[in-house]
């Protein structure tokens, strides 16, 4: 069972702020980190070319490998942005549980030393969390609270091949289930429009993030990056994208109305760090006019996340 699968969404969709107003009766901020790890799809252990589509500074706002943070610093930065008072400290840059054990208890001993810092999300793959990992997980799970975000992207494996993910969607179900009784929450971040993708396709992940009991997901529209793969099959025609949110928010919402009203809905679209590094597409709605029109496109059709899934 997950964490959160006995809560119901309340409004449209089930906000992240929301899930944070149940848990802690205020506002929480994540400030992201970039802790220095690698990626086993980078550094020859799985793969060297890494995944089609990522070029981790794109996404990674403190991510500065030339002249790096430390993580206080990134965390003042962070505060400064926010004026929460209460923070999550997002290990976010690259594969944030790719290192040994004493070395990840160390770099989150360091975040969570900060009295403001009440818990860690951690981002990772789902092939780099090994029992040991998780029990280590475990016990910070036990005095603070935490969320571990696996990367799935698609359900499909010809997909997650077609990408360069460098495992298959088993990975995913086999960790969550690990993952699970462990008092850690679980999120999994997808992208909807990956090349050869259909709606269909689309709608077949959302229902095995149902069925594998996640507590949140992260859903991202794909983004054409510079220094990425795809950039030159983008330019060659080879891809088709969403190339406005009036393509875009009606596969979402039929995303939505398939999720599983229990599941934290952390992010509804990608947003690029910089626009010098964003190839396509550009939209001029920001992230909180999506989470309007997403709103009005549900109210529409007079359903709500869940709704075709918990109704039938």
């Amino acid at each position: 069972m997950n964490l959160t699968n006995n809560r119901k969404a309340p409004g449209w969709y089930y906000r992240l702020s929301s899930f944070f107003k149940d848990q802690f009766g205020e506002a929480v901020y994540k400030i992201p980190l970039d802790a220095g790890f690698s990626c086993p799809n980078r550094d020859g252990t799985i793969g060297l070319e890494g995944c089609t589509y990522c070029y981790n500074p794109s996404f990674a706002p403190f991510s500065n490998r030339d002249n790096p943070l430390s993580l206080s610093e990134q965390l003042a930065k962070g505060k400064k942005k926010s004026g929460s008072a209460r923070y999550l400290a997002y290990f976010q840059s690259y594969t944030n549980t790719y290192a040994p054990v004493e070395e990840l208890r160390i770099l989150y001993d360091q975040a969570l030393s900060d009295p403001e810092v009440i818990g860690l999300s951690i981002a990772t793959r789902p092939d780099c969390v090994t029992d040991e990992i998780l029990k280590l997980l475990e016990n910070y799970a036990a005095s603070c609270h935490l969320w571990i975000e696996y990367g799935l992207q698609s359900a499909h494996d010809i997909t997650l091949k077609r990408i360069n993910r460098g495992h298959d969607s088993a990975a995913f179900a086999n960790v969550v289930e690990k993952t699970k009784n462990r008092g850690i929450y679980i999120c999994a971040h997808i992208i909807l429009g990956l090349p050869g993708e259909t709606e269909e396709m689309m709608l077949e992940t959302i229902a095995f993030l149902n069925k594998c009991g996640v507590d949140g997901v992260k859903f991202h529209h794909l983004q054409i990056i510079r220094e990425t793969a795809l950039e030159k099959d983008y330019a060659a025609g080879k891809i088709t994208i969403f190339n406005n949110t009036a393509d875009y928010i009606p596969v979402l919402c039929s995303c939505l109305e398939r999720l599983s009203s229990g599941i934290v809905v952390h992010r509804l679209a990608s947003q690029a760090t910089s626009i010098d590094l964003l190839i396509a597409p550009h939209w001029q709605e920001g992230a909180g006019q999506i989470a309007s029109m997403v709103e009005e496109e549900l109210k529409k059709r007079g359903t709500w996340q869940g709704a075709l899934t918990e109704n039938k």
